[in-house]
């Protein structure tokens, strides 16, 4: 072996920096106060997020919303809404669309989730498939309209916003499958081959009950990333209008319907929240228990 007189003199530096650091990071979390710092970040991060919704419920009853006063309080935003109808086939459209978006996400990520933890060198396919999370919705929302409509001359409509919001809310939804279904024992399915259980019955006996949160979630998220999605449904929508184009429309054309978009945008908060919360409780709470 070499002496350390023999050791090149980068080698050295770098080992005298990795323990400086390594005892930089020791000396911080035996920090009797980090904890506590972190909590008080914690706490701005969730009062950054949810204080805004909170205030954005409030003024949704405020007679002057955009004035930021709350008071006096009103239900006459909401009256007004009911009244108005024109939000009613938006909001059938993108709920419609969004339970189409949910169901693809379902099938499809389950079926590559599946596959995926089998394969010899999956890293390559996963790098495939999440790459459209770090593509822009602008930038998706140009190439998809360039495709279908430059070049290959489609009339667009709900089936092109369709392609679009699976392309967006599919990787999510894989995530979520892929997160249970690298957990998962595959001896169990070899077990039950040998006890001659056909494919359909292993998968719907053994895989199904494990996968079930990460299904049910990859629906849930597919549902939620179609129903408010703007960017990419602005270049492909042809014709036709969703929830969030509406909303879009209206905030900037007419500034007398802000208050209306403020009680719609908390009826679909009060509605949203509360599912995703649950979702996540069980999930968590599944992934507990296993």
């Amino acid at each position: 072996m070499r002496s350390a007189a023999t050791l090149p003199v980068s080698a050295t530096i770098d080992d005298q920096l990795g323990k400086q650091s390594s005892l930089f990071w020791r000396r911080l979390t035996s920090w009797p106060r980090w904890r506590e710092v972190a909590m008080v970040a914690g706490f701005v991060v969730i009062a950054l997020t949810y204080i805004p919704i909170v205030w954005l419920a409030v003024m949704s009853f405020s007679e002057r919303p955009l004035s930021g006063i709350p008071y006096p309080l009103t239900l006459a935003n909401y009256a007004t809404l009911w009244e108005d109808s024109q939000w009613a086939e938006p909001l059938l459209k993108s709920t419609l669309l969004g339970l189409v978006v949910g169901l693809g996400c379902m099938v499809m990520a389950t079926a590559v989730g599946r596959a995926i933890p089998r394969l010899r060198q999956p890293g390559g396919i996963i790098l495939v498939a999440m790459l459209p999370l770090f593509v822009p919705g602008l930038t998706m929302g140009a190439a998809l309209f360039i495709f279908f409509r430059s070049l290959l001359g489609l009339r667009l409509g709900m089936w092109s916003i369709f392609i679009a919001h699976m392309v967006w809310a599919l990787p999510f939804a894989l995530l979520l499958v892929l997160v249970i279904a690298t957990r998962f024992d595959h001896r169990l399915l070899e077990a039950a081959e040998d006890l001659g259980a056909k494919p359909w019955r292993r998968f719907w006996d053994i895989e199904f009950p494990i996968l079930r949160p990460g299904i049910i979630g990859a629906g849930i998220f597919g549902f939620l990333l179609s129903f408010n999605e703007l960017l990419r449904s602005i270049f492909l929508r042809g014709s036709e209008t969703t929830m969030p184009i509406y909303n879009w429309t209206m905030t900037a054309s007419h500034q007398s319907q802000v208050p209306i978009i403020f009680s719609l945008a908390t009826i679909m908060l009060a509605v949203t929240l509360p599912v995703m919360g649950l979702f996540f409780w069980l999930l968590f709470n599944k992934l507990d228990k296993s």
